[in-house]
């Protein structure tokens, strides 16, 4: 149980002045992230049906739904900010898949409605210790097929919402392990462009904020449920038992800096064959009338999960899943951006006669190389050949965004948004942001999301 205890006493027990500034830098850039993601989302179809039933449910009104202003109990609208959050698939991610702020935030903002408010520091600290937590037990997981994101982001979002309740130690370390008991969700909702993929990320915040209540009122779970015969070990680490890796050097060595940011709204494994693209269109001026054929080489995973484009009941999350998809449309539009995500913009017949000179391939020799890494052939008619690679896609560790790059991307969601904020709370929200530390109460920044 020594791996839970320390767990639970990081999560308990680091401050503020503990936390070095690289951290806590990437998370106020994980927050302005979601935030932006949040807005752009707050109408996707998803969305508006999973603020429907919430409606239905009725209950006490503790928390509000973001840009709509709908007021409902805090985990019912912490689950419907997940699901706006990650309706675009345009936020932050760690290898091998987990999305954690999109879960992290609208619990950390849920929660402090819930438990009358925070300071903007204290809202920080909380958020980048969870996320830490979560990217500490990703680091050691083997998913096979589980999507992290419901598997393991719970443990991230349960972190923020024990310690912004208040939990006492006994109280947080049964939250984490009920947390773990509602640890669930496959990869197989983005294989098929399910809408499920969107209601995990609000499963996993809706699930911390019930962990973290019923551990207040002294509901148990199984004390170790990392560590134990049939804990996280070995169920998602396959028995791989490297309690250094999650609970070594807490507070000194950072998981979460390995955090990506997408500069493309799409999958993070699409992010690398919209780059090189986009690159070959600039640098050799194709025009898909000049191509003859597009040869792509990625990891075995990576083909399984995105090498492929079928048209099913959720053509923007088709796309968003598409490795041929993003290549055709970073070639028709030389650019890429929300809206090309968007059902009529996927249904452009020229889109579809691009998709199928696309083959994807899954190549084990790559498999050494960070998933992201790609290797393209192009062909065009008059029998050019260009051939293009690349290890590390924009926004993945060893390859960061600008800080131009962020905001191009806050921009691009706020522009989409079918329910756009007004421009000055737009500016006001980007500074409290950046200042969040400085911020007296965190539900201040509420008003300016509605």
């Amino acid at each position: 149980m020594d791996t839970e205890r320390k767990l639970t006493e990081f999560i308990l027990n680091t401050k503020y002045e503990d936390l070095p500034p690289e951290p806590l830098k990437i998370m106020r850039t994980v927050i302005l992230t979601v935030l932006g993601t949040i807005v752009a989302g707050a109408t996707d179809p998803a969305a508006e049906k999973a603020l429907d039933q919430v409606k239905e449910w009725g209950g006490g009104k503790e928390a509000t739904v973001l840009v709509h202003g709908v007021r409902a109990p805090a985990y019912n609208a912490a689950f419907v900010n997940g699901v706006m959050a990650r309706a675009l698939d345009f936020c932050d991610a760690i290898q091998p898949g987990m999305h954690v702020g999109s879960t992290a935030i609208p619990t950390g903002l849920a929660s402090a409605e819930l438990a009358g408010g925070c300071s903007g520091r204290d809202f920080l600290t909380a958020i980048t210790i969870g996320t830490e937590v979560a990217c500490r037990i990703n680091a050691v997981s083997t998913y096979d097929g589980f999507d992290p994101t419901g598997i393991c982001a719970v443990f991230a979002s349960t972190a923020v919402a024990g310690r912004l309740l208040g939990l006492n130690a006994d109280q947080m370390h049964n939250a984490m392990a009920l947390a773990f008991n509602r640890s669930a969700g496959s990869f197989q909702c983005n294989v098929e462009g399910a809408q499920g993929v969107l209601l995990i990320q609000g499963f996993t915040a809706q699930n911390a904020l019930m962990c973290a209540q019923l551990a207040r009122r002294g509901l148990t779970g199984p004390k170790n449920f990392i560590e134990g015969t049939f804990g996280y070990f070995h169920l998602f680490a396959k028995d791989s038992r490297d309690t250094e890796r999650v609970a070594g050097d807490l507070g000194k060595r950072f998981e979460l800096s390995k955090i990506l940011f997408k500069k493309y709204p799409s999958c993070g494994l699409t992010q690398s064959s919209t780059a090189v693209t986009l690159e070959l269109v600039a640098e050799k001026g194709l025009a898909p009338e000049d191509i003859e054929r597009i040869e792509v080489r990625v990891q075995p995973f990576v083909y399984n999960m995105v090498g492929h484009f079928e048209l099913g009941n959720n053509p923007k999350v088709n796309a968003q899943y598409s490795i041929p998809y993003c290549i055709a449309s970073a070639l028709l539009r030389k650019s890429c951006i929300l809206r090309h995500f968007d059902e009529p913009s996927v249904r452009e017949p020229e889109i579809m006669y691009l998709v199928d000179k696309v083959q994807v391939t899954g190549d084990p020799e790559l498999n050494s190389l960070q998933m992201c890494a790609i290797r393209m052939r192009v062909t065009t008619k008059d029998r050019k050949v260009y051939d293009k690679s690349m290890d590390i896609a924009p926004g993945f560790p060893g390859n960061p965004l600008t800080q131009e790059d962020h905001m191009a991307r806050f921009r691009d969601c706020m522009s989409y948004a079918s329910k756009p904020l007004p421009e000055e709370n737009v500016e006001k929200l980007v500074d409290m942001v950046n200042n969040i530390e400085k911020v007296d109460d965190v539900r201040s920044l509420i008003p300016l999301l509605v």
